[in-house]
């Protein structure tokens, strides 16, 4: 009789633990790094987003949650108010190599759709570039449209950017 793999625990928490945020900036930029090669840039740029939650993040309109396999930070991904009003961004969707196959990228991106519609947002946008195909599909898979594509040189790479919008009020809740 083959031996069955043990059953792994996932859960989906919000990122409000000591190093929480401290993690997702460093995982971040080692994981990019490791898998596309980007620069400290990239790492700079999170440390900007995850800052700015931290120090000015409004709990009724914005949130961050952390996934864990087993009791170990697997992934994270913050939803923030944009400057367009009615407008929320995704943000540092991530998943580590580990959790990956477990639908945790999934999960945490519905999470974020579910708080942004019970917090009244019209439609939730994000920037990310065309080579992180295993995000992009997840944002197809919840109806996300690619609306804009341009060239971005940064992170040590030429590369091309684009940004995928979602109406919250046009897809199933």
């Amino acid at each position: 009789m083959p031996e069955e793999a043990p059953q792994r625990h996932a859960v989906i928490r919000r990122a409000d633990r000591p190093g929480d945020l401290g993690w997702v900036v460093m995982a971040h930029g080692e994981l990019y790094h490791q898998q596309f090669a980007f620069n400290t840039d990239f790492e700079a740029l999170v440390a900007g987003i995850v800052g700015d939650f931290a120090m000015k993040h409004s709990p009724a309109m914005e949130a961050a949650w952390i996934a864990e396999v087993d009791g170990e930070r697997a992934g994270c991904v913050f939803l923030v108010t944009d400057d367009q009003p009615g407008v929320a961004k995704l943000r540092v969707l991530l998943v580590t190599p580990a959790a990956r196959g477990l639908g945790m990228g999934t999960r945490l991106v519905g999470q974020s759709l579910d708080f942004a519609r019970a917090a009244g947002y019209r439609s939730v946008t994000l920037w990310t570039t065309d080579n992180l195909a295993s995000a992009r599909r997840i944002y197809e898979r919840f109806g996300f449209a690619l609306t804009d594509e341009r060239p971005h040189q940064g992170f040590g790479h030429d590369l091309t950017g684009q940004t995928w919008t979602l109406n919250l009020h046009s897809t199933p809740a």
